[in-house]
């Protein structure tokens, strides 16, 4: 009986399989020109999946030469036109017409191409995706393995241990050979077209990137790298967010005010656990959370659902999320200038947000944003920053928006919106972002400077007195600041210094008149900078 495989089949190496298990009846195998096309030029972009379907081919060509099946190559090349728009069925039609030429059946796993040729009445034959034994590379795995290393001309490495505590190690005797790597990553890519859980990502000249179940495995090839290596990544746990060491007060904010919240920190120190157990947290508390990812990596329920790039572009992702109406959304791995116009786009259509970025030090993550996004929004967008280390949460800021001079300024001219970055236990401000001329600037406010400022008393310099005012001289180094005034050590008053450093007070006030009699019996003024 004549047979016609298509890409699919060739590409997961099922049609020798059922040759093998004697399935087919008197094979005779016809391949057409158009397949052979197509896997070409698959394999001249250096995709893996060109070069398992040419190995296919091959196995078949070794089968007809031992006369288990006949085999031939017919109908016509496409043309660079035709391979171009492969993607729209243009191949699939070719292959379909010479299936019905030869009065040949059908073999496909693509449901689209069996329903199509059954549309138009020929015989097919639909290999469903089945359940494989895993790919080789998954034996370097145990309990305590995080990821595994495989690079042509060294042996398998291999961390273990968890984020922030673990070692690379040998898991290998002896260096990898590039004709061994190169079958791993066939396995890896024919694995993933076969079975269920698993997916091609990201497929380009010289990378394939496959989610496999829960591992992520990167694939890099020449002239991408300069030699063959695969990465495979697997979270090791997964954490609630009741077992990270977090304040009340901090709960109390991420459950009812955060809304705009960052996750920073170096690679490897647990951010994607950390936004999976965030996600898991604000789903249990009954609302509706989704995540934007690339590739699909986070372990997350099934009440989550995970986005991709819709055709490649997370904007259209976030438009057909911003019609879904989540409440929270995970935006993991955010990179790009588009990455943060999109998370500020929802953010500022009322989704709330949950951002992953990398970042060396808190403040990175939130200068990752100027630029990209207008000054003044940058607190409407961000609340909360929080920043991991060796899986446990280092530090997090609180993010507002006023209007003052800056800390250093003295001059009340010089007033202007300035973003407060606090440490939220604490609610002192650590850095401070704003307009300086035609820059934007982060400025490091020196606590240890600060706090010995407010803990020194300073004497006031003199009295002047109107006819209707009576004014303290403080000194122009504290304009613009707001004061608190004790005489003989009991408090007085608080009040803001103006621009001529002075404290301006009415002398028809109380508070005049009883500084003027603790004057008069001896007493001494002083203020502390609040």
């Amino acid at each position: 009986m004549k047979y016609v495989p298509d890409t699919s089949v060739l590409v997961d190496g099922r049609i020798t399989e059922l040759i093998e298990r004697n399935e087919l009846v008197d094979p005779e195998v016809i391949i057409p020109e158009a397949v052979i096309v197509e896997l070409e030029v698959m394999a001249n972009k250096g995709l893996d999946t060109g070069f398992a379907g040419l190995e296919e081919l091959r196995k078949l060509s070794r089968m007809a030469s031992d006369g288990k099946i006949e085999m031939k190559y017919t109908g016509p090349r496409p043309t660079p036109e035709q391979i171009e728009v492969s993607h729209t069925g243009e191949i699939d039609r070719i292959v379909r017409d010479v299936a019905r030429e030869e009065d040949a059946v059908l073999i496909t796993g693509d449901y689209v191409q069996a329903r199509v040729a059954g549309a138009y009445g020929l015989r097919t034959i639909y290999l469903r995706p089945e359940e494989h034994e895993e790919p080789e590379i998954m034996k370097y795995f145990d309990e305590t393995t995080m990821s595994v290393h495989i690079r042509e001309g060294v042996p398998p490495m291999a961390k273990k241990g968890r984020p922030g505590n673990f070692k690379l190690v040998e898991i290998g005797n002896r260096p990898i050979t590039e004709p061994e790597i190169r079958k791993m990553a066939r396995e890896i890519v024919e694995f993933a077209r076969r079975d269920r859980d698993s997916f091609i990502e990201i497929e380009r000249e010289g990378a394939t990137v496959v989610q496999m179940g829960p591992v992520r495995i990167a694939i890099a090839r020449p002239p991408f790298s300069d030699g063959y290596e695969i990465t495979a990544v697997r979270p090791i746990a997964k954490v609630t967010l009741e077992e990270y060491s977090m304040s009340e007060k901090l709960k109390k904010r991420i459950e009812k005010r955060a809304e705009g919240i960052l996750i920073s920190g170096p690679p490897g120190a647990g951010k994607s656990t950390f936004a999976q157990a965030l996600a898991e947290f604000y789903s249990s508390k009954g609302k509706i959370v989704k995540t934007m990812e690339s590739p699909r990596d986070l372990q997350v329920s099934q009440e989550i659902t995970q986005y991709s790039p819709l055709e490649g572009d997370m904007e259209k992702t976030a438009e057909v999320l911003l019609l879904v109406r989540p409440d929270y959304t995970v935006y993991d791995e955010m990179r790009k200038t588009k990455d943060f116009e999109i998370f500020a786009d929802m953010r500022l259509a009322g989704v709330g947000m949950i951002g992953v970025v990398h970042s060396t030090r808190p403040i990175d993550a939130l200068q990752r944003f100027i630029g990209r996004v207008e000054l003044g929004v940058i607190p409407q967008i961000v609340d909360t920053v929080i920043f991991i280390e060796d899986g446990e949460i280092r530090k997090v800021y609180e993010v507002r928006m006023t209007v003052k001079v800056p800390t250093g300024m003295t001059d009340l001219d010089l007033a202007r919106p300035v973003i407060e970055v606090r440490d939220f236990e604490r609610g002192e401000v650590e850095y401070e972002i704003y307009t300086y001329g035609e820059q934007v600037v982060v400025i490091p406010v020196r606590r240890d400077e600060k706090v010995s400022r407010r803990e020194r008393t300073h004497e006031i310099i003199g009295i002047k007195e109107t006819k209707k005012q009576l004014f303290l001289l403080v000194g122009k180094e504290f304009s613009g600041e707001r004061v608190a005034l004790y005489c003989d050590g009991e408090y007085v008053l608080t009040a803001r210094v103006n621009r001529s450093g002075e404290i301006r007070i009415n002398k028809r006030s109380g508070v005049a008149k009883r500084i003027v009699n603790l004057l008069k019996k001896g007493g001494r003024l002083s203020i502390t900078p609040q």
